[in-house]
């Protein structure tokens, strides 16, 4: 068996004092922690919103140039009553965005004859009225006179809808084959933010 000395047997009481004062702070450490976790408390929110008036967009009436003379050209403007229409409809006093997908030229069915068309930078009306009356729009209740590649980004849908009138301009030549052309004028429109 060995001896221990006066130093070795102090040493070993210090490591005793020391690991009983790191149990002690454990002790409290676990019980502050403990008292904390039961503390605590949970609440639940909510969150919600209202869904809008779907949009819905028609096209009534097609920009109509009626009969067309080879070699001359022939405009109607967007308040005309051959004015191409669309109606938009959706939630009132909603911001929406306006594109409008225009053609450079119409077709003959299954020909491939081709008419050239023009849109002008004055050739759209946008009407927050809803009338459906290109000759009788209000200048005071929308945009008259703009240019349908740009429409307005300030555009809303009015109580009883949103119209958009076109107009535009065909150039036939001067052999342009007889026979009805036909040619798509898209309009999309979203909802924005404002």
């Amino acid at each position: 068996m060995e001896r221990f000395t006066k130093f070795e047997v102090g040493s070993v009481l210090e490591v005793l004092k020391l690991k009983t004062i790191v149990v002690a702070i454990t002790l409290l450490l676990g019980m502050i922690l403990a008292d904390s976790v039961t503390s605590q408390d949970v609440a639940v929110g909510s969150a919600t919103t209202i869904g809008v008036q779907a949009i819905t967009v028609t096209s009534p009436q097609a920009l109509d140039f009626g009969d067309i003379l080879q070699g001359i050209p022939k405009s109607v403007t967007n308040n005309n009553g051959s004015a191409g229409i669309f109606e938009i409809s959706g939630q009132n006093q909603a911001g929406i965005n306006l594109y409008i997908q225009l053609p450079e030229y119409l077709s003959q069915s299954g020909s491939g004859i081709r008419l050239p068309i023009i849109f002008s930078a004055a050739d759209a009306s946008v009407d927050t009225t809803g009338a459906g009356n290109p000759a009788g729009m209000d200048a005071n209740k929308g945009w008259q006179n703009v240019n349908p590649r740009g429409l307005p980004a300030a555009a809303i849908i009015g109580s009883n809808g949103t119209d958009i009138y076109i107009g535009g301009k065909v150039v036939p030549s001067a052999s342009q084959k007889s026979g009805t052309y036909t040619g798509s004028v898209v309009l999309v429109v979203s909802y924005n933010d404002s």
